[in-house]
């Protein structure tokens, strides 16, 4: 009887290293060489003599100008999925490895809107110091970039305001989010003791950027009440928009969570608007179709139970 060896596809040597392939995978999820090279910690003329020899190692063209930066061709998103299914393989190994030894040792890697990071760190901060082998990576990026992180399942966990409904989530809302207006101490509106959103349309609105989660939540707010107030300027951060506010360019919607417990101590005022506070919440989303690590499941159970009896704290006065 003839013994049948299968191959693995392993007995071959590979014509790609995995440096180049970390690479390649960066610039296609970055869209574009100087990105990624940032990402990764590497000069730029590195990445890119790295996506040369990959390219003339398999003998395809991967990558292609598209605008400013590069997008992957066809075989180029083939390469890039595989890279992510090996990626995606090689961490379910190191989870089964961290669990066989407990937690002293494994990843979790967490995706973050930007409003988070105001209170996100010291939720974190216990986990952190009762399992100091397990090293967190925290993203934070926008919905958007979130949302795509999620797409790609670069994330366990992440932490939202908005969790997209395309995707086969759970989600644990785990926080309350107010919504508010706030405008600069001293401004006329300040004195007054209720508000209609209409009334405030002629004051310019200050926004975040386009896949903002808060943008978004004003947005249906305003169009729930039939009001119209585009921005009159769209900035990068919440800071930012708060700097703004105190010098006069405007109003804005931010999260209660992104000011002082008195906001006149960032030298802002909060507006009695009838609707506001918005009432959202902060969620833990994963998905549902892949298994959650050890470490994973474990900062879940510290955070249901250290939440679960945690002051909550008082409700945000209404209009």
């Amino acid at each position: 009887m003839n013994n049948v060896i299968h191959s693995t596809g392993l007995d071959r040597a590979p014509r790609a290293s995995l440096v180049q392939l970390r690479s390649f995978e960066a610039v296609v999820r970055l869209g574009g060489v100087g990105r990624a090279a940032r990402a990764l910690h590497l000069a730029q003329p590195t990445v890119s003599t790295q996506l040369k020899e990959l390219s003339s190692a398999l003998g395809l063209v991967l990558l292609a100008p598209q605008g400013r930066g590069l997008e992957p061709t066809a075989v180029g998103q083939r390469l890039a999925q595989a890279v992510r299914e090996m990626g995606a393989a090689w961490q379910s190994f190191e989870d089964d490895a961290a669990a066989l030894q407990g937690l002293h040792r494994g990843r979790l890697r967490i995706a973050a809107v930007t409003t988070t990071e105001y209170f996100l760190p010291d939720l974190l901060g216990p986990f952190a110091r009762q399992y100091p082998g397990i090293q967190i990576e925290l993203a934070v990026e926008n919905r958007d970039a979130v949302v795509a992180r999620l797409e790609r399942g670069d994330d366990e966990l992440a932490a939202m305001m908005l969790p997209p409904n395309h995707l086969p989530l759970s989600r644990w809302p785990f926080l309350e989010n107010p919504l508010v207006i706030v405008a600069p101490l001293g401004h006329a509106l300040v004195a007054r003791r209720r508000l209609k959103l209409a009334q405030l349309t002629r004051e310019p609105l200050l926004a975040r950027e386009a896949g903002s989660g808060t943008r978004a939540a004003a947005e249906q707010a305003f169009e729930a009440q039939g009001v119209r107030w585009p921005p009159r300027m769209a900035l990068g951060s919440n800071e930012a928009i708060k700097h703004a506010v105190r010098a006069g360019l405007g109003l804005a919607v931010l999260s209660r969570h992104t000011l002082a417990q008195d906001p006149a101590d960032n030298g802002l005022a909060v507006l009695p608007v009838v609707g506001f506070p918005l009432r959202r919440q902060w969620h833990l989303v994963w998905r549902q179709d892949r298994v959650l690590s050890l470490p994973a499941r474990t900062l879940l159970d510290d955070l249901r139970a250290r939440l679960r009896v945690k002051t909550q704290p008082k409700a945000w006065p209404t209009a």
